[in-house]
Order: C-alpha cells, then structure tokens, then sequence
C-alpha cells in the first residue's frame, strides 16, 4: 500500500470515491472534473499494489477561534474507501501520515464529523457535543415581538452586515471560524430560490443590526417545519429579536428547529407557557484532535501567575509526546531528568476535549486517560467548561 498526497490530475479520481460512497448524481463530468481539480486543500490518497487509489481523505484548511484568538486548523472531510478495498486498513494508513504532515503545515487542532466515534478516537479525536436543536411550535413563542426592522436580504446584496454580526458573535465561541466575505456568502447563497428555499434576514433596533436569521422551509405534512440553518446576535435585544421573528410564522409553520451553540440553553431562558413542549436533542456528531500540544497550550486562556506541568501522549504524532512546563508567557518543553511526576498527566484525546472546553474539570476526572497529581486548584481554573459555536460543514 501506498499513501500519498494527491497531485492534480489525481483530485477527481478521489472526488469519484467520494461521489460513490456518499450517493452522490453527476450530472456534469467535465464541470465536476474542473471543480475538483481546483480544490486548493490537501488530499491524501492509499494505492494498492497496482497503482489504483483505493482511499481517500481531505484535509481542509480553516482558521478557527480558540479562547479569543484565531488559530490555523485542520477539517478533515470526504473520508472514503471502495467497497472491494475495505478492512485494509487504508484510511488509517492516510492518517498515519496526514497527521504529522498537519503538524508540520503549522495545524493546531483537526477536527471532523464522524461516522463512527470510536474508529476516531483511534486516530487521536474525542466527541465534543456542540450543539443542541429544539423543536416546538411557533406558538410556543407567543409572548415574544419584535417591532424593529426587518430586512430580506437578496442575492445581489452585500453580506457585510450578516459577516459583522458574525465575527462579533462568532469569535467569543471555540471552534467557530474566522469567517470572509465569500465564506459568509457560501452559508447564504442559493442556486435556485424558489426550490432551495432558504431565506436570509437582518434584524435591525434603532437602524442597527443586532442579528440574523437563515432558515430553510422543509415541505413535510401535515405542516411545513421552519428549520434555522443559523442564527447570531450582538446583544440581547438580538436574542429576542430572533424570538420575536420567528414568533410571526404561527400561521406559516407546523414546527420550527433551533440549532443553538453549547452554552446557550434555551431551556433555562425561555418564557413561555408551553415550555414544556420543547423538544431537544443534543448533537454530538463532531469531534477534535490536537495537531500541536505545545502549540495548543501557549494558546490556551490562563490566569496570571500560572505555572503547571503536562504530560502528554500521543500514538501517531512524536512531537506531542513530552511533558511541558505551562506559564502565562510561554510554555517550555522539559527534559526527562528535569521532570518529576507531572501536575496533570492525560493522553491527547482528553487534552483536545478538555483545551476547547468540551467538558469541565469534573467530567474530565471521570476519564480514564486523565490524572491529577498535584496543583488541582490551578488546573480547574485552566481547564474550564466553554462556548462552543461549530459553524462550518466539511
């Protein structure tokens, strides 16, 4: 077996392992052939003896925010093997070499949606629950109005004020990404209207936008269902404006689905008499690796004066192996005979979960990958439950 990157003329050869492991319709060859050819992020490929691809994976770049900075990461995407190739170990041969390739690229952290947690998990990933969507009915916002401005936006529009209300919003999250204007414009667009159905609206107070809405309109009987695709606010008046807004879809909509981030639960805010009609559903279907340990730790949000040991292991990348000495300034890698038994030793599965914030100090405990030795109280103040926004699909 051979693993390597993919050169041009190879890219659709992979996007034809894609397409047939996830049911996908081409309709226009040379069209799709000029599109994947043109993808500018790094796929990787397994060959059999004969020179066939067998596998294939894409590791696609994104500058995430992390504690309030933007840091470069990895989206692993497209993960596919042919059928006649499966149970050869292929797409774990791939990242048996992507994952020290990202290291090397600069990548803080991968991330990616998997199909089977515990094949990831192998490959250095943990779960991460990141959002939660409630089902109600319109009714159940009856209460809430909103008597600002509401504007629909249009294709041939700006996204400038959708992009600000965004970055505001967006950066205060881990793992949502350091949008621009044509990454803001893919999440709105739509190729035929009146068939795709998502609309996109700015909620302004005062002349101001305080938030946005895009929804799609899903056709299901008895009544259609109102799906928010996404939504963000700068302030509380653009929270319940997004209330107020879809409270005026009674008579248009059957049921309305809310995806909101970790660390935003309606259920503890809502006023309403129907409250208990709220259906939700958390969504772990997303999980996170450290590409770089020290990295990751010089990044992660600390309290003046801080000073702890990590030891960290890791299967497939070298580099993150180490115990590291953690300041407010920097962090320094420390020699075997320099150590004695590190504050907290944990393998980088729970270190990835635990630096975004995935689960709190805890539930950490509770892990089996994870001890403390000493300096606990630092620690709890270092490793502390977060904002989760994951906005991006790959």
């Amino acid at each position: 077996m051979k693993i390597k990157k993919l050169e041009k003329n190879e890219l659709f050869d992979a996007f034809k392992i894609a397409a047939y492991c996830f049911h996908m319709r081409i309709e226009d060859i040379e069209a799709t052939r000029e599109e994947a050819e043109a993808d500018e992020n790094v796929s990787w490929g397994a060959f059999d003896e004969d020179g066939t691809m067998m596998a294939k994976i894409i590791d696609n770049k994104y500058d995430f925010y992390f504690d309030g900075q933007v840091i470069p990461c990895g989206g692993i995407g497209g993960v596919s093997t042919l059928p006649e190739y499966r149970d050869r170990g292929a797409v774990r041969e791939i990242f048996r070499a992507l994952l020290p390739d990202a290291y090397r690229s600069g990548e803080i952290l991968s991330t990616l949606y998997p199909f089977n947690h515990e094949f990831y998990r192998k490959q250095g990933y943990e779960i991460v629950t990141f959002k939660n969507e409630y089902t109600f009915a319109p009714v159940t916002l009856k209460g809430y109005r909103f008597t600002g401005e509401v504007h629909k936006w249009d294709m041939q529009e700006s996204v400038k004020d959708f992009l600000d209300i965004y970055r505001e919003y967006a950066s205060k999250y881990n793992l949502s990404m350091d949008r621009t204007e044509e990454n803001m414009l893919d999440h709105m667009k739509v190729e035929k209207p009146y068939i795709d159905r998502k609309f996109s609206y700015i909620l302004k107070v005062d002349q101001k936008p305080v938030a946005y809405v895009i929804f799609t309109d899903i056709r299901h009987d008895p009544a259609a269902i109102l799906q928010v695709k996404e939504c963000a606010w700068t302030c509380r008046e653009g929270f319940y404006a997004i209330l107020g807004f879809l409270a005026r879809f009674e008579s248009d909509y059957g049921e309305i689905k809310l995806q909101l981030p970790m660390g935003i639960d309606l259920l503890r805010i809502i006023r309403s008499a129907l409250a208990y009609d709220i259906g939700k559903r958390t969504r772990q279907n997303f999980m996170v690796r450290v590409i770089n340990a020290k990295g990751l730790l010089e990044r992660i949000r600390k309290p003046e004066n801080c000073d702890f040991t990590v030891k960290v292991t890791d299967e497939i990348i070298e580099e993150n192996n180490g115990t590291f000495r953690v300041l407010s300034d920097r962090v320094d890698v420390l020699e075997c005979n320099e150590t004695k038994k590190a504050d907290l030793e944990l393998d980088v599965r729970a270190l990835g979960q635990m630096a975004v914030g995935a689960v709190n100090f805890d539930e950490a405990l509770l892990r089996k990958d994870v001890t403390v030795n000493s300096n606990e109280e630092l620690l709890r103040k270092v490793f502390v439950e977060k904002k989760i926004l994951v906005t991006e699909e790959f």
